[in-house]
């Protein structure tokens, strides 16, 4: 197919202190979120360093993907920072490119994950006048073989530090970010953080392993998906659990969620009834993801060829 670029869309961060507020309010808009929840997760932002690495993980990887050479320009845009969605259209309609591959940084699919971006492209288009630019979107790839490889390589690396005598008591807990109940029911989020879950530990044939979300909004009484990481994290020391290795397998690279809330915030909570924290990487800077990404794109530029017709003539 005749492709002329590839489109990288991911959430944005902060990239320094003075960003933290109005990426904030920019995240927020819209939304009836008091001004004390925004206080509070600013507090959030000041414990990890008054800033997010999100940015400078996700151009990293896109540098480390360059070298796969597909002879396709590459561009990045955020849904909710610099660079901004419109910015990298208004760019890539100036270069008069007109079909496009477009993956979105998100390994599970419901409509904040996954719907909201592709949202976010069709407004980008209209804002910038670029309705004329295709984009074609990479198919689901939360179970694909490297996805599942990368995260058991980074997992199996704390394990071998660890080298535990008895693998029972370490426990393996996989977190994404919590949804409203509503949106769940609609999707398959839940049943994509489960297939991811289960293929990776079937990779590394662990005894002892759950699932737990996070990060859920506090604002009202809307039910949402759980378990809670909290909840679930201070009930394993029953279990007979010595040490909690989490893995942010809904995130692909590190973030407020995971440097605040299982980083501190987890980490605090497991500790205090005596438990070992962990954390397995995240993988968007593996190598076996950084493959995994070029595959898909690849995947996509191949022509589909028709099987040959078998000859019949006698």
């Amino acid at each position: 197919m005749n492709f002329d670029h590839i489109l990288f869309i991911g959430f944005g961060g902060p990239r320094k202190p003075e960003e933290v507020r109005p990426f904030l309010l920019q995240v927020t808009k819209g939304k009836k979120i008091p001004g004390q929840r925004l206080r509070e997760v600013e507090r959030h932002y000041e414990k990890i360093g008054s800033r997010s690495p999100y940015h400078d993980r996700v151009f990293r990887f896109v540098d480390r993907f360059r070298e796969h050479e597909l002879g396709l320009p590459v561009f990045v845009g955020m849904r909710n920072w610099h660079p901004f969605l419109k910015d990298t259209l208004a760019e890539i309609k100036s270069k008069r490119l007109k079909k496009g591959i477009t993956f979105v940084l998100s390994p599970h699919r419901s409509e904040a994950s996954y719907d909201c971006y592709v949202e976010a492209l069709e407004e980008a288009k209209s804002k910038t006048g670029s309705t004329g630019i295709k984009y074609e979107y990479v198919p689901p790839w939360h179970d694909r073989p490297l996805f599942v490889q990368a995260h058991a390589e980074e997992i199996r690396k704390v394990l071998d530090e660890l080298n535990p005598v008895d693998p029972h008591a370490i426990h393996i807990l996989f977190t994404a970010h919590s949804i409203p109940m509503k949106m769940a029911e609609r999707s398959q989020y839940a049943k994509e953080v489960r297939g991811s879950s289960a293929a990776v530990i079937g990779a590394l044939n662990h005894p002892s392993w759950s699932i737990a979300y996070q990060s859920r909004s506090r604002n009202g009484n809307e039910l949402w998906l759980g378990p809670h990481v909290l909840q679930v994290g201070v009930g394993l020391r029953a279990l007979g659990v010595t040490t909690v290795l989490t893995v942010p397998i809904g995130f692909l690279c590190e973030n407020a969620e995971i440097l605040y809330d299982l980083d501190i915030e987890l980490r605090e909570e497991v500790e205090k009834i005596g438990l070992q924290y962990e954390r397995a990487k995240t993988v968007m800077e593996n190598e076996k993801f950084v493959d995994l990404v070029a595959q898909l794109i690849a995947d996509l530029r191949a022509p589909i060829t028709a099987p040959p017709v078998a000859n019949t003539a006698s």
